[in-house]
């Protein structure tokens, strides 16, 4: 079809930026121009920085507040305010024929401004639970796609389609498990344990490791780390003590290794994580932060859990003493572990970026005719 100009807001979260940047990445290798609408914040700086080929211009929004009657609830409106002008600006400028948005309040401004510039625009929600913006923002997008169809009913009064959530390209694809391990200079004869809280890292997971790892079992047992940024010294330290081969990090930006390497997974229950879990097809332990809105990671984890491809367990909830117990129990089942790793597989999204582009060309075909 004929090329076209496209924008993508999908700045805040991982969980927003890597999926809208997956999508970002189809629509240009379908020849089609993408500018991208990001945050302030550094993450998105910093994963800009491997994707030259798209513009992007940062919008100031922030989320909203649960009071509305306070100074916060101002300061939200002052710079939800600015990012409208800004995308209202943008599009008198680029003349975009389609919007996109990935979610958060870095979406509802360019979603808004889309319909009153009378452009088809687009919401994508990752989660089971639909968030505050997104549910605002429906009121005025063309159309919301879903990345479980367990969501649709937040969204009863807009037309839905289920496309999955989007992959990011770069993660790669998976790899011989022993070559994998070889990056991580651990043995490719004991079961590996993959431990990651996510683009943000997860200090509950990490300090709950850090008080499980006395009790688990270490004859046969390898942990690959990924901490974050304020723990990596202190989880290498605990491991050393403990006799675990281990390799810790603040993060792996390579991570088709980590997962390539993994027997088990301990994750926060983000969707783009999950989704990156479904493609590798990797068996899962799934904390939930038990602090996101509306324990949305929690409703994700239910659906892993209820296909069979993960055990869900509250933060809040959990002793060292009954997490080991569960670790210790999948480490020495490979053949749950197996059946596990099938169930996840049959989640994965591997079309979805192509499903939303899919969405879009038409949006774009139909107003061309």
């Amino acid at each position: 079809m004929k090329p076209f100009k496209a924008i993508i807001a999908c700045g805040g979260t991982g969980g927003h930026l890597f999926p809208g940047l997956a999508v970002a990445e189809t629509l240009h290798e379908r020849g089609h121009e993408v500018l991208l609408f990001v945050s302030e914040k550094e993450i998105d700086a910093t994963a800009l920085q491997a994707h030259p080929e798209f513009r992007s211009e940062k919008l100031p929004s922030i989320g909203m507040p649960s009071m509305v009657v306070s100074p916060a609830f101002l300061s939200f409106l002052k710079r939800f305010w600015e990012s409208y002008r800004h995308c209202r600006s943008v599009y008198r400028k680029y003349r975009p024929s389609v919007v996109l948005g990935m979610g958060g309040f870095t979406s509802t401004a360019p979603i808004l401004a889309a319909r009153l510039a009378g452009l088809p625009s687009f919401i994508h929600e990752s989660n089971a639970i639909a968030g505050r913006a997104n549910r605002l923002a429906a009121k005025f997008a063309t159309r919301v796609l879903l990345g479980f169809e367990d969501c649709r009913p937040y969204f009863s009064g807009s037309s839905c389609v289920v496309t999955g959530t989007p992959v990011r390209k770069n993660l790669g694809r998976p790899i011989p498990r022993e070559e994998a391990l070889k990056v991580f200079n651990l043995d490719p004869t004991r079961t590996t344990l993959l431990v990651t809280g996510g683009s943000q890292g997860a200090s509950g997971i990490n300090q709950l490791l850090f008080k499980t790892a006395p009790l688990l079992p270490t004859e046969n047992l390898q942990i690959i780390h990924l901490t974050g940024k304020n723990d990596d010294r202190l989880a290498a330290a605990n491991y050393q003590r403990d006799h675990i081969p281990h390799y810790v990090a603040p993060f792996h930006h390579r991570m088709e290794e980590a997962y390539s390497a993994a027997d088990l997974v301990v994750s926060r229950a983000g969707a783009s994580s999950l989704s990156e879990l479904a493609m590798f097809g990797l068996p899962s332990i799934l904390i939930p932060y038990p602090y996101a809105t509306d324990d949305h990671q929690k409703a994700n984890a239910e659906i892993f859990v209820r296909a069979g491809a993960a055990e869900l367990i509250n933060e809040r909830e959990i002793q060292p003493e009954v997490f080991s117990s569960a670790l210790s129990k999948w480490l020495g089942n490979p053949e749950r572990r197996s059946a596990m790793a099938a169930a996840a597989r049959q989640l994965s999204p591997e079309a979805a970026a192509a499903n939303v582009a899919d969405v879009m060309e038409r949006a774009v075909t139909e107003g061309m005719k």
